[in-house]
């Protein structure tokens, strides 16, 4: 049995036009003149302080192979950073959080069958890439994600043709916007499909439990994490990790993307360094808005 394939892209473009979302959603705040909406203030990372999280991150990439690079929003101080970030990464399993935010958006006003919870619930928590094919064809393959994303303002990622939606690319800031328009009060999702997305991904198998969840310890975490042996890198690794992590009173979406690996282990080493000292500089530094 196959989800039943009716013309989710339409749907997911006509939900995407009402955004403000159904009566009874959480309203978002509203900003001050110049402020983007959302926040109750922005607190932008000064030159001195973007200048010191880059050093710090280029000496834990000093003994490391391959190439990497993160985004990292602060949702409650409002405080955002990219490094490295330039050139395109392939997203392998990363892009089912692509693909369930589509999906969701398509089913906004919907209540999922139990069929369709079961694909869903086995590409997120168990990482199940035949439940992703037939989710990423549900919402019209490559045309279908590429037209959601872009009309969600993620317009630096590029979806895999066919079935090939692990081969899709993309930036860490990219994906961090893919988080935000998953988990966000004010965005595209209503309550209940919101909360359906941070369960399963606050309960993967714990042996996907990696990545940046190291920068989280004893925080909360919903992740979710990729992994695949690139033909394209001559069989080096690409190993991501994305996720929302609540740390010493902080907000953190996370994204952090690595390639030419020498194999998984070192590349999962990567991952997790590189969200250590983001998270531990950002929270260390910064104080919530209004604290």
């Amino acid at each position: 049995m196959r989800v039943r394939d009716c013309s989710l892209v339409a749907a997911l473009l006509i939900g995407l036009s009402g955004c403000a979302g159904p009566p009874g959603a959480t309203p978002r705040p509203v900003a001050a003149a110049g402020q983007r909406p959302g926040l109750v203030a922005e607190s932008v990372l000064s030159p001195a302080e973007r200048r010191a999280l880059d050093r710090a991150l280029e000496r834990s990439l000093r003994d490391r192979p391959g190439r990497a690079a993160l985004a990292v929003y602060d949702r409650t101080t409002g405080a955002r950073y990219a490094f490295r970030e330039r050139t395109p990464f392939m997203l392998a399993s990363v892009a089912k959080v692509d693909i369930l935010l589509a999906f969701l958006l398509g089913k906004r006003d919907e209540r999922l069958t139990r069929y369709e919870r079961t694909l869903v619930s086995r590409m997120i928590r168990e990482s199940d890439n035949d439940s992703a094919h037939e989710l990423y064809m549900t919402i019209g393959g490559q045309d279908g994600l590429t037209r959601v994303l872009h009309r969600l303002g993620v317009r630096h990622t590029r979806p895999g043709s066919g079935l090939f939606w692990g081969l899709t690319h993309s930036r860490p800031s990219d994906q961090v916007k893919v988080l935000e328009r998953l988990t966000d009060p004010g965005g595209p999702l209503p309550a209940g499909k919101r909360r359906y997305a941070l369960r399963l991904m606050s309960s993967v198998t714990p042996s996907q439990v990696w990545g940046v969840s190291e920068a989280a310890a004893k925080g909360e975490v919903a992740l979710k994490n990729g992994w695949l042996p690139a033909e394209a890198h001559h069989g080096l690794w690409t190993v991501n990790s994305v996720g929302r992590l609540r740390v010493s009173g902080h907000d953190l979406l996370l994204a952090v993307l690595t390639e030419r690996s020498p194999d998984m282990e070192t590349g999962v080493a990567t991952v997790e360094r590189l969200a250590r000292v983001a998270v531990s500089t950002l929270t260390r530094s910064r104080t919530a808005v209004g604290a």
